[in-house]
């Protein structure tokens, strides 16, 4: 481990033109690993966090946001999820939101480094809340895609939802955000069901997000964009749910309330029937800033 002055500035760069940080944090963990540099810093305004490569992940600050946003629109819209998968999340927290779901009897979470479960185990225990230790929890250490075609060729499991907790495609996570890895992922997806995926900045990251959304478009029957501000992340951050047939969007406010009372879900900090509406209602400045990108038939 490579040692730092107790304060240094910790600044990210999403795209080149800028720049966003903490000027007061201090670094408490540093790992290479065989993939990346895994880095956990402290700071006075997000709590605890770590990064990759020097991409911000998690804070313990506003994981939440990230975490139920991801998880539960798709969750909710599913009448009755029972197994999940994960891709990457080693930190635990969309584990341990998808363990909210009355009824969910297994969740794999597939995470190349497990230098990341390490440190975040041992660093920022409250992310994943004991998910990691959970028995309907499986950790699968390795590439994602490995496993997915194992999973695949031994048909031995289908998900109902899929999640992906992944660095973004110009990472070793690459492989993953390919229309024939969604090919292959929909041979262990079942009947109804729906993953969601983390795009991006609309501001930083408006090209990338085109070629996703473009792609997941070209595989999947029913595509809804989602977006919330994410403080880590230093913007209004999109992601999307993606099915044949399950549309997280149409889902009315009383029936989030009515499905998160019957799944005695009442501790979250982020999303809610009142916000889950607003998180499908894409801003027109967002639409704009993508459209000069989006194929003409998106």
């Amino acid at each position: 481990m490579q040692a730092r002055p107790l304060s240094a500035p910790l600044l990210f760069h999403p795209s080149p033109d800028v720049v966003y940080g903490f000027p007061h944090a201090s670094l408490v963990a540093r790992v290479d690993s065989p993939y990346q540099r895994i880095e956990v810093w402290d700071t006075p305004q997000l709590g605890r966090l770590f990064t990759l490569d020097g991409r911000p992940m998690t804070s313990t600050g506003d994981e939440f946001i990230y975490h139920e946003c991801m998880v539960h629109p798709a969750a909710l819209a599913h009448p009755a999820p029972k197994a999940a998968l994960v891709l990457g999340g080693g930190d635990g927290g969309a584990a341990r939101q998808l363990l909210a779901h009355a009824g969910m009897e297994r969740i794999v979470v597939a995470e190349l480094d497990e230098q990341v479960v390490r440190l975040t185990r041992e660093h920022m225990p409250e992310v994943h809340g004991g998910a990691l230790d959970d028995a309907r929890v499986e950790l699968v250490i390795g590439d994602a895609a490995h496993y997915v075609a194992a999973a695949a060729d031994a048909r031995s499991v289908q998900f109902d939802l899929i999640v992906f907790d992944l660095t973004p495609p110009d990472s070793p996570a690459a492989g993953l955000y390919t229309s024939a890895f969604y090919r292959q992922l929909k041979r262990v997806m079942s009947p109804g069901a729906a993953l969601s995926v983390h795009l991006g900045s609309p501001y930083f990251h408006a090209a990338r997000i085109a070629r996703l959304l473009d792609d997941l478009r070209g595989e999947f029957a029913v595509v809804r964009t989602m977006h919330t501000y994410v403080p880590l992340y230093g913007s209004l951050w999109m992601m999307a749910t993606a099915s044949d047939r399950l549309d997280p969007a149409a889902l009315a406010a009383d029936s989030v309330t009515e499905r998160l009372a019957a799944r005695q879900i009442d501790a979250l900090k982020h999303y809610s029937p009142a916000t889950h509406a607003g998180l499908f209602a894409v801003p027109a400045s967002v639409r704009d800033k993508l459209s000069q990108f989006l194929k003409p038939t998106s």
